[in-house]
């Protein structure tokens, strides 16, 4: 379990993530993401952001494109937040709402048949 330090480094992360998405970043593809989740490692130089997109594109190119806005995202983390070291970015694609959809609709089907 992460200390109380770094879970209000994550929450902090993914509250002005989401505030530069919305109101910094110009790329429509950006505005399309909602951020979910973040992991900050213990020493603070890494950072997992996990996030999901209304858009229709595949995944990987959703990441790959998401991935490449990082350092336009870390450097307005930087100056948002104070941290000694503001963590290097790395965006993933979060399965988890999917992944619970898929769940719901088999319970569904389950208590249907019944």
């Amino acid at each position: 379990m992460p200390s109380h330090k770094i879970a209000k480094i994550n929450s902090d992360m993914v509250r002005v993530i989401s505030e530069i998405i919305f109101d910094t970043a110009r790329d429509e593809l950006l505005k399309t993401i909602t951020i979910t989740d973040a992991r900050v490692s213990k020493d603070l130089s890494y950072a997992k952001i996990y996030f999901t997109s209304l858009s229709n594109l595949d995944r990987s190119t959703l990441v790959k494109e998401v991935n490449e806005a990082s350092s336009f995202i870390r450097t307005e983390v930087a100056s948002r937040l104070n941290l000694r070291h503001t963590p290097e970015l790395e965006f993933i694609y979060d399965e988890s709402i999917e992944y619970a959809s898929r769940i719901e609709n088999i319970i569904k089907e389950i208590h249907e048949d019944q």
